[in-house]
């Protein structure tokens, strides 16, 4: 009977466990997932990037899966377990990602001649707040935790001004640079942080009023948000998406991005990133 039991057991594995092996991604899939930052809402993002989805299908021969993931985490999670072959990351979710995935940058969006980009510290008009001091004792609204320009570039623009979260301020996560304007334009928060960019295409789009929002404070300049690509595709279709890329030139396209085009650029530009961590006094890798 022991020796049945064994052999059924064995049976039982063997069977079971291909069920537990993970097949490695296809390095020349016929149809290439494309992850998107969820800085708005899914639909929102979806649609604004159609003109992208088409080039890209144009030019790579290839079926695009346009993907918006429900935050940073879950976009650097899905990167990490090869559900993803592209993804347009910010700064410090690639940074976060890069440590636990086989990824790679390869252009990085370029806007006003240059691939680098600001956040902005805002504060609301009538909440008493003229300057980064006045900050303290008051309510902070960032994006996502693991978002670069709408968290860790405001905070370190704050840190600088030797303003520390929970000593000096109480900071609320609300998911979207134009969530953190939202709830510094209602009140729900005195000051925020976000992408400039965004930031003042929200003004333009007149969802932002300057009649009810301020502006403290401009970061020094951060290499922008690149994207990547999985380090196991294929060669010959990793030049293809990178010549597709650095060719882009269509205003429709990259409108979407608030860009002019993309450069070349490296992994090593987001070494400033990295030195946010001992300023922020948090150690990235074991951020998320």
């Amino acid at each position: 009977m022991k020796k049945l039991l064994t052999l059924t057991t064995a049976a039982l594995l063997g069977l079971s466990a291909p069920a537990f092996v993970q097949a490695a991604p296809d390095p020349d899939p016929k149809t290439l997932k494309v992850a998107l930052l969820p800085d708005e809402s899914a639909s929102t993002v979806i649609k604004n990037n159609q003109g992208l989805k088409d080039y890209l299908q144009a030019q790579l021969g290839k079926k695009i899966e346009l993907i918006v993931t429900t935050d940073y985490s879950s976009m650097i999670e899905a990167m990490r377990h090869g559900r993803l072959d592209l993804a347009y990351f910010g700064p410090l979710s690639y940074v976060l990602a890069r440590q636990k995935s086989e990824i790679e940058p390869f252009v990085a969006l370029k806007s006003k001649g240059s691939t680098t980009y600001q956040s902005v510290v805002i504060a609301n008009k009538a909440s008493g707040v003229n300057v980064i001091a006045d900050i303290k004792g008051r309510n902070v609204a960032y994006g996502d935790k693991v978002s670069t320009s709408s968290h860790l570039i405001p905070k370190s623009v704050l840190a600088e001004k030797g303003l520390q979260p929970g000593s000096d301020y109480k900071e609320h996560f609300v998911g979207s640079h134009d969530a953190v304007a939202m709830a510094v334009q209602n009140g729900h928060a005195q000051a925020g942080g976000l992408s400039r960019p965004i930031f003042e295409s929200l003004v333009e789009r007149k969802i932002v009023s300057l009649d009810k929002v301020k502006v403290l404070d401009y970061s020094k300049p951060f290499p922008q948000y690149p994207w990547t690509m999985r380090s196991n595709l294929k060669p010959e279709l990793k030049e293809r998406i990178r010549s597709a890329f650095l060719n882009l030139r269509d205003p429709a396209v990259l409108k979407a991005f608030k860009a002019e085009g993309f450069d070349a650029i490296t992994d090593e530009q987001y070494d400033v990133v990295r030195k946010l961590g001992p300023l922020l006094r948090i150690d990235l890798a074991k951020f998320q």
